[in-house]
């Protein structure tokens, strides 16, 4: 009699186990879904698309963009110097790879037409948010916005 209690209770508990885990992962999935990590952007193109990240510092300001067009990708590195005004660039030209699960991997190793012994190396979460996409450097934690996104926002602000 206490086995067959036993084997109730056992079976009982699995099953109220497996309940509350397919709850949790309900939970967890619309938590992704609205943070941006588990979306379906296989069907979004971006080719052709500009994506921007500006940094403020006391002495200067950098700003950042990469360039995507097909498989091949342009990195550019500005920084302006608040004290005197100038600004230096950088531009750096290489290739990217894009994987199903929306990771993108810039590999840039030229640096205007000259190659670098150590490339400049982006790993990138794809995502979209509010009708607006994002690379999230998963190493910096960086939102690249899309150029065309921020122009739309910024012209429908001035209307």
């Amino acid at each position: 009699m206490i086995k067959i209690f036993s084997g109730f209770l056992l079976i009982g508990s699995i099953f109220f186990a497996n309940a509350q885990y397919g709850t949790l992962n309900a939970i967890l999935t619309k938590l992704e879904e609205r943070k941006g990590i588990n979306q379906n952007l296989s069907n979004v193109n971006i080719d052709d698309k500009k994506f921007v990240v500006i940094k403020d510092f006391p002495d200067h300001t950098e700003r950042n963009f990469i360039v995507i067009k097909g498989q091949k990708a342009t990195y550019v590195e500005i920084f302006d110097d608040k004290a005197s005004g100038e600004s230096t660039s950088n531009v750096f030209s290489g290739d990217i790879v894009r994987s199903k699960k929306n990771i993108i991997s810039l590999r840039a190793d030229m640096l205007e037409n000259k190659k670098v012994p150590i490339p400049v190396t982006k790993t990138l979460l794809l995502t979209k948010l509010d009708n607006i996409l994002y690379l999230i450097d998963i190493n910096s934690k960086d939102r690249w916005i899309d150029e065309s996104s921020f122009s739309k926002t910024k012209a429908s602000s001035k209307k």
